[in-house]
């Protein structure tokens, strides 16, 4: 296609009618305009060509094992994986193109910086029509209550322990859990003894995320975006930096990687899987995902997995980064 202008750009995005721009990889490069739709690059002959890796903001290729950023498409025609990239793009484009832009503009920051732009981007989305039809077209239900200790801390000697303690609700990320395990890992921080830090869940699966019934039920989203940032457990679990180990298995959901993505010390059990569906609640990710799964896989690879809501098993996710080790339970 030709090269949009200043002028043209416009419908090159959520409120142009146009949000996603499909293009061939071998010959796009990225205009001097702003566009905001969000690129996808494809490599139909398999033969991975010379790229600027900015120029796009997801790259799918039919090549086997293709290096980072590509992502495989896989078996199957092409063109209807393309559209179904396409059409969720279509779907919530104002979520999709907005997290496209703070993926591209974080990719480089320091990550409490990055962290602070994707909150203030979730609080936007927060606000919008797309998550709105989300919550009108879900089913009111009520939040099941927590265990007296949402999250057990253990200590030995200088290891501590940190178990999301939620079985029952299958360590749903609420509020209150969220802010036990701040407090935990703060206190670890604040330690002079500087002990060694293990987070794991309890029960079938390391976490399903962020608790549905909380969503959308903040009234005042600028101090929602406040507390995130105070509470920011990804921004905490970082600064353990190589003190820090998560160790994950089932469903790792939403906040459940977002979370644990920022340890520096990453294990997986054999049945661990991954996921981020924020995109059909017309939202982005909310507890720091944009941060840590892209410093992890990469902007791209982090896109495809929003934008496709797909399932990463522990050995992609291994091959990707996202994990560091796959080992059974202890």
């Amino acid at each position: 296609m030709t090269s949009p202008d200043h002028l043209d750009v416009d419908r090159l995005s959520a409120l142009g009618g146009e949000p996603v721009l499909v293009v061939d990889a071998k010959v796009w490069r990225r205009p001097a305009a702003p566009i905001q739709a969000v690129v996808i690059g494809v490599d139909r002959d398999g033969v991975l060509p010379a790229i600027v890796a900015d120029d796009f903001d997801l790259l799918v290729t039919v090549a086997d094992n293709p290096p980072r950023p590509w992502v495989l498409l896989g078996a199957g025609d092409i063109d209807a994986h393309i559209a179904r990239i396409a059409d969720a793009v279509k779907a919530n484009p104002l979520a999709a193109t907005i997290a496209a832009q703070v993926l591209r503009l974080t990719a480089k920051l320091p990550l409490a910086n990055a962290l602070t732009i994707e909150s203030l981007a979730y609080s936007t989305l927060l606000g919008g029509n797309e998550f709105a039809r989300w919550r009108a077209d879900r089913k009111a239900d009520d939040i099941a209550p927590l265990p007296i200790e949402p999250v057990a801390v253990e200590r030995n000697e200088d290891h501590v322990i940190l178990t999301l303690n939620d079985p029952a609700g299958r360590n749903a990320m609420t509020a209150a859990m969220r802010d036990a395990l701040y407090e935990a890992l703060a206190n670890a921080l604040d330690d002079p003894s500087k002990p060694s830090v293990t987070l794991q869940g309890t029960g079938k699966c390391f976490s399903t995320g962020g608790a549905l019934p909380e969503f959308g039920t903040a009234k005042d989203l600028a101090e929602a975006h406040a507390v995130r940032m105070l509470h920011s457990c990804a921004r905490a679990l970082d600064a353990l930096g190589e003190r820090a180990t998560v160790r994950m298995h089932g469903a790792c959901v939403g906040s459940g990687i977002e979370v644990g993505a920022a340890a520096h010390h990453r294990i997986a059990a054999p049945d661990t899987w991954f996921q981020l569906p924020e995109l059909a609640m017309g939202l982005l990710p909310g507890a720091g995902g944009t941060a840590t799964i892209s410093r992890a896989i990469g902007r791209h690879r982090t896109l495809w997995m929003l934008l496709t809501e797909k399932r990463i098993g522990a050995a992609l996710a291994r091959d990707w980064g996202l994990v560091h080790e796959i080992e059974d339970r202890p």
